[in-house]
């Protein structure tokens, strides 16, 4: 499917769901609505965009037959109107790139963020925290909202595991291209020697779906409750708050104790859960697409390295577009843009093309 293919298959989706707000099935179903409404308005400047596209095109293809005229007047107008309409529609055309980026999920403005740490031991986790901390102020720079899911402390206040829940616009579009294994070189705080250490985190970014999009029923899952727990096995209070939920036919567990109420932590284990499940449907569609183009974001490989951070020489690494920036200070502060930038722009030269002459 070339880029204007996807646009118009974006565009044909916001028109039914602009059917659907006016329904009145729809419209007396509160959660279907709510639905319908937030995807509705995901799609609504791409929609405004490319509407204004295919209106410039057209005047286009009417100034290029008013060139061909034999009044000269008329010749003269459009030649003049020309470059104009050409350099609105030629920026239009960058701006939709982006929609075409990342798949049928690229507009989603929710999603799920799984941060574990990898082999390194003490080290691993305390990486694992300084990447949730960078993700947590590229968010606020981003005016997105964070929710920590679940965490899991190490001795030293590092991270075993956090799974967070991102919310905004362009929130998954951005932050899926995190997925992989994180690398990190640096002297660690309990080396006495000055040595430098290898260790590794990995990140999952999962689109969060909506409630009708995964039909989980309570029998599909089992639930477990258990007191929940800190650093060195301390309980952190002394009822049954967390949960623990297994997915019968996939095997998928996920838990929740960050909450002290046990309906909260319920709640926020179950939006986990079909994040996975969806996320797995998502990676099973994609591998079915054998001749699909195979961008950044095309693999689901948990386990590839993606990212090299290293400390002594303030060096960021990205091994999948080759950028290097000697920038690490203010990346792993949370000026992510920059790569983000560069990342979108390798998505959009693959892309590149289909606009109509």
């Amino acid at each position: 499917m070339n880029v204007r293919e996807k646009l118009d298959q974006l565009l044909a989706r916001f028109e039914e769901l602009e059917y659907q707000m006016s329904d009145p099935a729809v419209l007396s179903d509160s959660a279907k609505i709510a639905v319908v409404m937030r995807e509705h308005g995901s799609l609504s400047k791409m929609a405004c965009k490319y509407r204004s596209y295919k209106k410039l095109t057209d005047e286009l293809r009417e100034l290029s037959a008013m060139s061909s005229s034999s009044d000269a007047e008329e010749r003269a107008m459009a030649e003049e109107e020309v470059p104009r309409v050409s350099a609105e529609r030629e920026s239009l055309w960058r701006d939709l790139l982006d929609f075409a980026i990342g798949g049928d999920d690229a507009n989603r403005t929710r999603c799920v963020m799984e941060i574990r740490a990898g082999t390194g031991g003490e080290e691993a986790a305390l990486f694992a925290r300084d990447l949730y901390e960078m993700y947590r102020h590229h968010a606020d720079s981003k005016r997105w909202k964070v929710e920590v899911m679940d965490s899991s402390v190490s001795e030293r206040n590092g991270f075993k595991e956090i799974v967070l829940a991102f919310e905004g616009e362009g929130v998954f579009r951005e932050l899926q291209y995190e997925s992989g294994g994180h690398r990190v070189q640096r002297v660690p705080e309990t080396e006495a020697q000055g040595r430098v250490h290898t260790s590794a985190a990995t990140v999952a970014v999962m689109a969060e779906p909506d409630d009708v999009e995964i039909d989980l029923k309570t029998e599909d899952y089992r639930v477990d409750k258990f007191c929940a727990s800190g650093p060195g096995g301390q309980h952190v209070n002394k009822t049954e708050s967390a949960i623990r939920l297994t997915h019968h036919a996939t095997n998928v567990v996920v838990q929740c104790q960050d909450e002290k109420s046990q309906h909260k932590n319920l709640a926020k284990a179950l939006r986990v859960l079909k994040s996975r499940l969806y996320d797995l449907k998502r990676e099973e569609e994609n591998k079915k697409r054998s001749d699909q183009r195979q961008s950044l974001t095309g693999s689901g490989d948990r386990s590839e390295r993606i990212r090299t951070y290293n400390f002594p020489q303030n060096r960021f690494t990205d091994h999948r577009i080759n950028l290097t920036l000697y920038k690490l200070d203010l990346i792993i502060a949370g000026n992510l843009q920059p790569v983000t930038e560069s990342l979108l722009e390798f998505e959009r030269n693959q892309l590149r093309g289909g606009m109509d002459e």
